[in-house]
């Protein structure tokens, strides 16, 4: 083993792109949660705001594939990070992970990049509540305040289905046995049949669960991270209560509802009809330099759908602004970039701007 990560010379900080990682560690957290350990082939400190996510790049099937997952381990563990993801029934990336990720394996990420951390809502007292692997974000959180030392009143509850699905339960019981001020909460869902010795809560979180761990929640910094039923549930517990929402934060774990479905699929027939409409002369020109293409988009279309015209395929993952992955210089020209954190103040001082939320306010000429 050398000793080379200890030269503050050759030792980089992690800052949002696309860098090189390989596989060190695999942990079986659950019967159907595994925990994926990365380090960089050159030393990097990987400093992140818990809470924070990485896009994976992967070939799924030979298939290139971006997927996101959220960073479970803590940046004060510095020289490495983790994510931990469930085998989902269908589910093509997170099967493919269990099944082929081993040690010893390289692949390339990009970020960190995310809203949902616990740096920008600093709080004397928070209540986390999540719900299946949506436990990863406040896992990392909770890592973070853990590791610091912080002067942080902690309500911690989570739902699983049984006792067995409860993920990194032993080192959250070790945690919060050495912190009087850290509190932790487990509810079972399955009222029946749990088929393990449970005396703690069961069936689904209610008020009067709430109130009996934390009395005190609507005066919390409140996290919460879980399936959409699961969210939907907590906002309109807090709602009902008076809670002030600007003190609830939320990372979402779930498919795109059908309702967005049908809006997007409205909105496309809409712009289609109102194609028609529009003169060529007021049509944009998109270039992009590197590939010496050009194309002629509607105003509105995105420069994504632009290279999408092109054949050009730039990488994302979320399409919303939030991972970053799709970040490409503009050389002139201006947009309109409707994003949701993922690209930094010092990416924009450069000219970056994110393909998939930007839309061109004039001909423009993208570095791609």
């Amino acid at each position: 083993m050398t000793m080379n990560f200890l030269n503050p010379v050759t030792t980089q900080t992690w800052t949002n792109g696309r860098h090189a990682v390989r596989c060190v560690k695999v942990i079986q957290e659950t019967w159907d949660v595994r925990t994926f350990c990365f380090m960089a082939e050159q030393p990097v400190l990987f400093f992140f705001k818990p809470g924070q996510f990485v896009t994976l790049e992967l070939e799924v099937d030979g298939e290139p594939t971006m997927r996101s997952y959220t960073i479970s381990s803590s940046p004060s563990v510095p020289y490495s990070f983790s994510i931990t993801v469930k085998r989902v029934p269908g589910g093509r990336v997170s099967n493919w992970l269990h099944d082929n990720v081993k040690v010893g394996d390289e692949l390339a990420v990009h970020g960190p990049v995310g809203n949902f951390n616990s740096i920008d809502f600093p709080a004397d007292k928070v209540l986390f509540l999540s719900g299946g692997v949506g436990i990863t974000p406040l896992m990392s959180m909770t890592r973070w305040l853990f590791d610091t030392n912080a002067n942080v009143d902690v309500e911690f509850i989570h739902s699983a289905r049984a006792p067995r699905d409860v993920i990194y339960h032993r080192e959250l019981v070790h945690m919060f046995s050495r912190i009087p001020e850290f509190k932790l909460h487990i509810v079972c869902e399955k009222k029946d049949d749990i088929g393990e010795a449970w005396a703690g809560y069961r069936g689904y979180l209610t008020q009067p669960m709430l109130e009996l761990m934390a009395p005190d929640f609507l005066e919390r910094e409140i996290f919460c991270c879980g399936p959409t039923p699961y969210m939907n549930a907590v906002k309109k517990l807090l709602r009902d209560n008076g809670f002030d929402m600007s003190h609830y934060h939320e990372e979402s774990f779930a498919a795109t509802p059908i309702e967005v479905q049908e809006d997007v699929l409205e909105n496309v027939e809409q712009a289609e009809a109102l194609a028609e409409e529009f003169d060529a002369a007021d049509l944009i020109s998109v270039e992009f330099s590197s590939s010496g293409k050009s194309v002629r988009i509607q105003p509105g279309e995105t420069v994504h759908s632009a290279a999408a015209k092109l054949g050009l395929h730039i990488p994302k993952a979320c399409g919303m602004g939030i991972c970053g992955t799709c970040r490409v210089p503009l050389s002139s020209g201006q947009v309109d970039m409707d994003h949701n954190g993922g690209i930094t103040d010092e990416d924009l001082a450069e000219g970056y701007i994110l393909s998939c939320c930007s839309k061109p306010l004039g001909d423009v000429v993208v570095e791609y």
